[in-house]
């Protein structure tokens, strides 16, 4: 199975802007042969954690809205790991949604969350998906640094770790973070053995934030083996046999 692992630009409350630019990608994909393409956290409503955001776009998966947002990418040949902000009784999850052929096949929920994100619930289990034959996980950015949350996934017998990722930040910070994005992910698949494929936003959000990455795929020994260049819209895609 192709993997293609989206590197795009940030946007924030528009659902519309964010299908096509969805819906681009898989044009480009179905040109190289990608059968899965992974989108950054909470890409589709944009991710701010203030209840306004979070509040106003939230979806219920099950809505007659959402079922618009899903008629939409009905034509998309290949399976969508795509980073959304969903309501579910009154709570509020930063979901990593998994969608093919318009029809939702499961969700992975971030268990492990930052100390801004107290407008989200976190959630408790590890799902695994197989796809084309090939076994996977989701974790989503901050869960990363926690062992435990890709080792569960392991535990699954998955051979691949998705990781939506939102690295949206001040400028000092994001240039400390650049490079010690991969060397967490690496240590991660030291661990486990499993293929590392994250998706990340690029660009300014304002003179203060910026947006560095990175989208890449790492392999099992650590070593990244793509990445889209810095500042970039691109994919990085990557060929994964079944067992």
């Amino acid at each position: 199975m192709r993997i293609g692992a989206c590197q795009t630009r940030e946007i924030l409350g528009d659902v519309d802007a964010a299908v096509t630019v969805i819906q681009g990608f898989a044009e480009r994909a179905d040109a190289a042969g990608v059968e899965l393409l992974l989108f950054p956290e909470c890409f589709l409503q944009g991710y701010l954690v203030t209840g306004q955001h979070v509040h106003r776009h939230a979806f219920d998966v099950r809505s007659t809205e959402f079922a618009a947002v899903l008629a939409r990418l009905a034509g998309i040949r290949q399976m969508l790991v795509l980073g959304m902000i969903e309501r579910w009784r009154r709570r509020y999850y930063n979901t990593a949604l998994v969608v093919t052929g318009g029809r939702v096949v499961g969700g992975y929920r971030k268990t492990f969350l930052t100390g801004g994100e107290s407008v989200f619930t976190a959630g408790d289990t590890y799902p695994v998906f197989t796809y084309e034959g090939v076994r996977f996980g989701i974790n989503i950015c901050y869960d990363t640094q926690f062992p435990q949350a890709a080792a569960a996934v392991a535990a699954g017998e998955a051979q691949v770790l998705l990781v939506p990722a939102q690295n949206m930040m001040r400028r000092e910070k994001a240039f400390w973070w650049q490079a010690r994005h991969n060397e967490i992910g690496a240590r991660r698949v030291q661990e486990t053995g499993m293929w590392l494929v994250s998706a990340d936003v690029t660009g300014e959000r304002d003179e203060s934030r910026i947006g560095l990455g990175p989208t890449c795929v790492i392999d099992p020994v650590g070593q990244v083996v793509a990445q889209v260049r810095t500042g970039t819209t691109g994919m990085a895609t990557i060929e994964i046999d079944p067992p």
